[in-house]
């Protein structure tokens, strides 16, 4: 499985054709607690940088938007009942989404791991 983060501070996971979206700890620690989550509807195409899901924090609401491009294949039930799995586990339990990938290529432009902790030490 290979990770990458985008500027907008989603991460995404991939494992085949198979990608998982979400935010990233330094984002839900900005947001604060996290009281909903909207996810996106199964089976919606998404465009990469597109607007995928809302999440609403005590302190504001801000968009998710996809990393790549893709077909929405499931989301994350949990956080519907618990929108506070984002703030307890970010970058695992709390994802938000999954797609088919549309682009491998896409992928090219993200930033891995090292290259994301470097972006963060500079805001």
């Amino acid at each position: 499985m290979s990770r990458y983060f985008t500027e907008e501070h989603e991460w995404i996971e991939v494992e085949g054709d198979t990608a998982t979206v979400g935010i990233t700890d330094y984002a839900q620690g900005q947001l604060g607690d996290i009281v909903f989550v909207e996810l996106p509807e199964v089976g919606i195409t998404v465009e990469k940088g597109q607007e995928a899901a809302v999440v609403e924090s005590v302190k504001a609401a801000s968009d998710v938007y996809s990393p790549i491009g893709g077909t929405v294949i499931e989301g994350n039930g949990a956080l519907e009942e618990d929108p506070a799995l984002v703030n307890s586990d970010a970058e695992g339990d709390g994802w938000f989404f999954k797609l088919t990938i549309a682009d491998p290529g896409e992928l090219a432009g993200l930033m891995d791991e090292a290259a994301y902790v470097a972006f963060v030490d500079k805001l």
